[in-house]
């Protein structure tokens, strides 16, 4: 089986090492590769796949892709997908928590990455043209894409996400589009991946306390497998949200025990340089935890942290898909597609504005991000090659 799907699983490899600008710069980068160029999904199946994402807790870009997968190949190739799109950028941020005492922090901040950010913006910008031509066709629909934009500008709460989606279903839902004729099957739900969530998160609690409280030895790894198995299971948001647990568990609550606020801080930072989720910012931070117990430990806190942060978004996408698909069937749900939808734009365009307003407005910068939207738009040149030809840049100037 893997044989006929090795194509799509280097597009998977390729994407992970080329993918920034956070899940909506993924998103936009998805519609270049699995849309536009490899014909994996539609548009439409790409932009339903990202709602219904936004609604769980979890890594939502990972779980797109991991979705793109599934529809290929089933079960087994959307595991296969979801490894090979979290690796890359895992070793790296865990090699980071063994490199980072040899090596001074500003140091880090490299030109290489100087024109990511702005390149970033441009993807963006194809992401949200793109996806408002698919999901913007009336005046409700724009309306609620301003209404999400607006929001997602001003209100930092993590529940903002989940809230304007299901806002926008409910308002969607005044219309009086009917449901097409289809001949599709009811999917099968898999009740074993929710039991199996559920009594992870039970026993993940189960020892960590026991670990706690008896003082084991391995008390740390135990610790910090139900520590980012509750954050998998509980963050909306995206990587922000996460970060912000993160300080709190590990700075706040531990006194610095662990690692400082700049350690965190610049390994967030350096993050946003990477590509890839930005849930493997798990991987560093798992191995600082563990660094003052040794290198066996500090590899074993690289490798826990993320298995323990992305199994969640895994199991949860997997029951709850099935449902999704099956309650599409009804008038309420497919109505609440079309605001959905809307939401998901509004929510590309607020990123967009987000990052254009955090980078210096220079020349160079606007050019960057006109020229790349141009080349996305325009041409059919692989979005990786524009990745690289901005990293290259960044090295030249």
């Amino acid at each position: 089986m893997f044989l006929r799907h090795i194509p799509f699983l280097k597009a998977v490899l390729f994407h992970s090492i080329t993918a920034y600008g956070g899940p909506q710069g993924h998103l936009a980068m998805m519609l270049k590769t699995f849309v536009q160029q490899r014909k994996d999904v539609t548009e439409e199946e790409l932009m339903e796949y990202n709602a219904f994402c936004q609604l769980l807790p979890g890594a939502s870009s990972t779980q797109t892709l991991t979705l793109i997968g599934y529809k290929r190949g089933g079960v087994t190739l959307a595991i296969a997908t979801l490894l090979i799109w979290i690796t890359p950028a895992c070793l790296l941020m865990g090699s980071l928590s063994f490199l980072l005492q040899y090596f001074d922090k500003k140091a880090l901040n490299v030109d290489i990455f100087k024109f990511v950010q702005p390149m970033a913006v441009g993807f963006l910008a194809y992401g949200g043209l793109r996806a408002y031509r698919i999901s913007i066709r009336n005046a409700a629909t724009f309306g609620i894409m301003l209404v999400a934009m607006v929001a997602l500008l001003f209100l930092k709460s993590p529940w903002t996400f989940p809230s304007m989606i299901i806002l926008g279903g409910i308002v969607s839902n005044f219309s009086n589009k009917r449901i097409p004729g289809s001949t599709e099957k009811p999917k099968k739900i898999q009740w074993t991946n929710l039991w199996l969530f559920a009594l992870l998160f039970v026993l993940a609690g189960v020892f960590s306390e026991l670990a706690r409280t008896h003082n084991w030895i391995t008390r740390r790894p135990f610790n910090l497998f139900e520590n980012f198995y509750r954050f998998g299971s509980l963050v909306f948001g995206g990587g922000d949200m996460l970060i912000a647990m993160m300080l709190e568990q590990y700075v706040t609550r531990a006194k610095s025990q662990f690692m400082t606020a700049e350690e965190l801080l610049t390994g967030a930072g350096i993050m946003r340089a990477m590509p890839g989720p930005t849930f493997s910012m798990s991987a560093y931070v798992g191995g600082m935890v563990t660094r003052n117990l040794g290198m066996g430990y500090q590899f074993l806190g690289c490798m826990l942290a993320p298995i323990a942060i992305f199994l969640p978004s895994l199991l949860l996408v997997l029951f709850f898909f099935p449902i999704w698909h099956n309650l599409k069937k009804y008038v309420v749900i497919y109505r609440a597609l079309e605001g959905i939808n809307a939401v998901v734009v509004g929510i590309m365009w607020a990123a967009t504005f987000m990052l254009f307003f955090a980078i210096p407005t220079s020349w160079p910068n606007v050019l960057l991000m006109i020229s790349t939207l141009a080349l996305l738009t325009l041409t059919e040149i692989p979005s990786p090659f524009i990745v690289l030809a901005c990293l290259l840049l960044g090295w030249w100037l």
